[in-house]
């Protein structure tokens, strides 16, 4: 039975470490450990059941409660951010989720802290002395079921009428191990399912669904029961897989783990991931700045 989990980096270690055709390149930056992993051929794609392209995995301290001080970790999100996004032009921000469902509420709470400056121009922003920002824009998706949009659909008509060069989009994703729940994130350049974290996967968004670069961004908030399962049992006998299944997921329902400070969780990594955004698209302005526009 597949051990579910949307972190290339636990994909790669499912299969073992020499895959051909992916490239991993590891830095320890104090208390943060960088993995930057490459998939370049389609064998490795289908092997990982992951897009060809670029996935960056930030290892962290568990997350504090506040980053209104300079900090290690914002410079290091903000950087990776940076490296993967164009230089220039407008950036769309999408945070995709449920806002009633805690776990994949890490969207709609990142694109509640965006500075969104697609407005601030001429006459205002030299007074302000805001006419160094970059075009900003920022949307909060919802979900098909309260909307009856699809994301893709959604998305999509935005950036025909406003044109971004890039989107930035934003998601509660699944780990394999309770170990990695709020203290991974994970930034791509392969773009992202919406959904995938709690299991309710969508057309995925991508450059070549949207038609311009899309870079995802997601931290676990949850780990499928079933993956779980087996990895604590330590079991591929594919018998005692199936049980293990319906024990698991009663009447064929999908049963996730989350953990009981869910809610600390996602406010937390929401706030780490909003600040790191914002400073990779503003890097002329000071942290401290960007705090006094965002609070």
């Amino acid at each position: 039975m597949e051990r579910r989990t949307d972190l290339a980096l636990e994909a790669r270690e499912l299969f073992g470490e020499d895959i051909k055709g992916v490239t991993v390149e590891e830095e320890d930056s104090s208390d943060i450990h960088i993995t930057r992993l490459k998939i370049r051929s389609d064998s490795a794609c289908r092997k990982l059941n992951k897009e060809k392209g670029t996935y960056v995995t930030l290892e962290l301290p568990p997350l504090t409660d506040s980053f209104r001080d300079p900090d290690e970790r914002l410079e290091a999100v903000a950087q990776e951010i940076r490296h993967l996004l164009p230089v220039n032009g407008l950036v769309l921000i999408a945070g995709l989720g449920n806002t009633e469902i805690t776990p994949d509420a890490l969207g709609p709470k990142t694109a509640s802290k965006i500075l969104a400056t697609r407005h601030i121009k001429g006459e205002i922003a030299r007074s302000t002395g805001l006419d160094s920002l970059r075009p900003v824009a920022v949307v909060a998706t919802g979900v098909t079921g309260k909307t009856g949009i699809e994301t893709g659909e959604y998305l999509l008509s935005i950036i025909k009428k406003i044109k971004p060069n890039a989107i930035i989009a934003v998601d509660a994703l699944a780990s394999r191990r309770l170990s990695r729940l709020g203290c991974t994130l994970q930034i791509s350049n392969t773009g992202i399912s919406p959904g995938a974290g709690v299991g309710n996967n969508r057309t995925r968004l991508t450059k070549e669904t949207l038609g311009i670069p899309v870079i995802g961004i997601g931290v676990p908030t949850v780990v499928d029961a079933s993956t779980l399962a087996l990895d604590l049992f330590d079991t591929n006998d594919a018998k005692l897989s199936h049980k293990l299944r319906s024990m698991v997921n009663p009447s064929g329902r999908q049963m996730v783990v989350t953990p009981k400070e869910i809610d600390l969780l996602v406010n937390r990594a929401s706030e780490l991931i909003a600040l790191s955004i914002n400073y990779a698209l503003h890097p002329n302005l000071s942290i401290s700045d960007l705090m006094s526009l965002m609070y």
